[in-house]
């Protein structure tokens, strides 16, 4: 699992696996889910993140897991 940020273009993305990409679905505005050959979701792409989120701050994330 990779997540990436790209502060130039205001994106983050979560790549879930290295899957091909085959096909990408807008689900909401700014909200892009990549599916692989078995119509999984292998990646979640959020644009215009500052102003989804305007306290965001992009050089401290905190990961969680359970």
């Amino acid at each position: 699992m990779k997540l990436r940020i790209d502060t130039v273009d205001d994106a983050l993305y979560l790549r879930l696996d290295e899957s091909d990409i085959v096909d990408s679905l807008e689900v909401a505005p700014g909200v892009i889910l990549d599916f692989d050959s078995a119509e999984q979701v292998v990646g979640v792409e959020l644009l215009n993140v500052s102003s989804r989120s305007p306290r965001l701050n992009l050089d401290s994330f905190q990961f969680e897991t359970s």
